[in-house]
């Protein structure tokens, strides 16, 4: 019986499948790197957003606190320091709860100020605190409250504040400690901080409190020579968040009564507004009418 020996033949790759098969993997390759490359990217702008919320929320709720405490002067307060005259001293800050230029003799420029053409504004408010809004007690006892005047301002794209003595700005007693001489940074990549006021009708007999009418600090002299209150504080402001994060165009945004602004990059920006009531000026006006 003869036997036989299957020999199975073997074919190899050809050149067409070996070139299917390379175009297939750069493709599966491509999508891949795609896919990579978008993910990155949305991290990126995800983590923007975050540091963009987060920064413009803690600035909100940081100035609000301290501004819903405009014009609070409590002259029975047993921790209240009485170097001066307090009864004197509760009526100047009731009067100039909202700071402007020349209030104070030993620093004249200080005040809240309009920023010409869209530039930052500056926000001065004075109020009976425990500290300054850097958390500096100038010098007083650790339980004691004194007449507190805070700045708030940007300068090089950084929000800061910085605290005074209302009684040094006065002339009534000597610097002690860090009297204004330190600006602390309270957000970094500020493309615009922006200030209004809400005034009440001067002299009014009904009671009523609520603002009337909202200003820009270039007419909060004239409105405060014909008696008019602020019993409202209106913050506008843009921040940038951090990283790599970008958008398809530059940001436009439009803030309080300021001309729309653009921003300077494809940056991820976020603009924030509140509205604060001051409580203790609408007492006092209210009390006034």
């Amino acid at each position: 019986m003869r036997m036989y020996s299957s020999i199975s033949k073997q074919r190899g790759v050809t050149l067409v499948e070996l070139m299917i098969a390379l175009a297939l993997g750069l493709m599966i390759a491509s999508a891949i790197v795609k896919i990579l490359v978008s993910n990155s990217v949305t991290d990126k702008l995800n983590k923007a957003v975050a540091s963009a919320q987060e920064n413009g929320r803690f600035i909100i709720s940081r100035i609000r606190q301290d501004v819903l405490m405009t014009g609070f002067y409590d002259p029975l307060d047993p921790n209240l320091s009485r170097l001066v005259d307090i009864a004197e001293e509760g009526v100047f800050i009731r009067n100039h709860a909202v700071a402007i230029p020349n209030d104070f003799a030993n620093r004249p420029a200080l005040g809240s100020i309009q920023g010409a053409d869209g530039a930052n504004d500056t926000l001065v408010i004075a109020k009976q605190g425990l500290r300054d809004c850097r958390g500096y007690k100038l010098g007083y006892l650790a339980e004691q409250e004194f007449f507190v005047v805070n700045e708030y301002f940007v300068d090089d794209g950084k929000l800061k504040c910085r605290g005074f003595d209302g009684r040094v700005l006065r002339g009534q007693k000597v610097a002690v400690g860090n009297n204004g001489d330190a600006a602390f940074t309270l957000v970094d990549d500020v493309l615009s901080f922006q200030v209004m006021y809400g005034i009440t009708i001067p002299n009014n007999t009904d009671g009523v409190t609520r603002p009337v009418q909202y200003i820009d600090a270039s007419d909060l002299e004239d409105a405060l020579d014909n008696n008019a209150f602020v019993v409202a504080i209106r913050i506008a402001i843009v921040v940038k968040g951090e990283g790599d994060g970008f958008v398809d165009q530059p940001a436009k945004f439009t803030l309080l009564n300021e001309d729309t602004i653009t921003a300077p990059d494809k940056g991820l920006y976020k603009a924030f507004e509140t509205t604060i009531t001051l409580r203790n000026a609408k007492n006092f006006a209210k009390g006034s009418a």
